[in-house]
């Protein structure tokens, strides 16, 4: 039997490397053992108040777009069946049904790959201050929420937990990663952008932008971590689109949107979250995961 709510594993008979905001990474031999908790963050601070069945949401849809984008590109997962774990992991395996996946070990590279299809968030604002974003020159007189020209590739720096992702530009990804890989890793966010953004249209939902995740298994780039969630991108219902304004959404804005209404000042400890929150939380997260696969929990 599942549990219900997982703020936080602690396996002692696997190694943890790794508790970042929402998943667990333990080391099951030459494998990694990747466990989406119920941790929710915002502002790069983790709440105390987790959602329930939020890392069920967010393994069911990772492996949903891993499967449909494996003919552009190769990605870490072995499988996400408990039962084809290794024998030292069945001891968990009411924490693990629904929201793990058994991967294989790659070197993660320190740029996030951003693709932006309109304009939001952090992108707003820095297109309203500069008229571009990371580098790249956008036209003049567009609205919060315009659909870009075409969309753009704008990488950001990968920070630890509590701190801040940076934008840059795709000269400093190169600095980083190397020119092939930097373009690559581009050319590949681009495609993975519009394979998604079409099926995702098909079912009344628009992604204005996400980011993707890179590591290297053998010299070769391989996908990584969480694909397309609401974790990572900016879900809006296509009905209610509407350029000039911020949009609703099926992802954390709505959590978002909270904490600003608050007196809070965006750093540790974590305030509160009313019951009202979470629930209407949770309630976005399942709507996109019912709306792309066709299936709930």
């Amino acid at each position: 039997m599942a549990v219900p709510v997982v703020k936080e594993t602690n396996f002692p008979n696997l190694r943890l490397i790794n508790r970042g905001k929402v998943r667990d990474i333990y080391e099951v031999g030459k494998t990694l053992l990747i466990v989406a908790t119920d941790r929710i963050s915002a502002f790069d601070v983790v709440m105390d108040d987790p959602v329930p069945d939020k890392g069920k949401i967010l393994t069911k849809l990772s492996a949903f777009w891993f499967e449909r984008l494996s003919s552009i590109i190769d990605n870490h997962v072995v499988t996400t069946n408990p039962e084809e774990y290794p024998e030292s992991c069945r001891a968990y395996r009411e924490y693990l049904v629904d929201r793990s996946m058994l991967v294989h070990r790659a070197k993660p590279l320190p740029v996030e790959c951003v693709v932006r299809g309109y304009l939001s968030g952090s992108g707003w604002l820095e297109y309203r201050a500069l008229g571009s974003i990371s580098g790249i020159s956008l036209p003049e007189g567009l609205k919060e929420s315009s659909q870009l020209p075409e969309p753009i590739f704008t990488p950001s720096t990968k920070a630890a937990v509590g701190a801040h992702d940076e934008n840059i530009a795709f000269k400093d990804a190169v600095c980083i990663v190397g020119e092939d890989i930097a373009k690559e890793m581009r050319d590949i966010s681009l495609s993975l952008y519009g394979y998604g953004r079409d099926l995702a249209s098909r079912n009344g939902i628009i992604i204005a932008d996400t980011k993707f995740e890179f590591g290297l298994v053998n010299g070769d780039l391989m996908l990584i971590d969480e694909v397309l969630t609401p974790d990572s991108s900016r879900f809006w219902p296509m009905d209610e689109y509407e350029p000039g304004r911020a949009q609703s959404s099926f992802d954390k804005q709505f959590l978002r949107d909270y904490l600003n209404s608050i007196d809070w000042p965006k750093e540790p400890p974590p305030p509160k979250l009313p019951r009202e929150v979470i629930q209407v939380t949770r309630a976005k997260y399942l709507e996109v995961l019912q709306r792309l696969t066709g299936r709930g929990l």
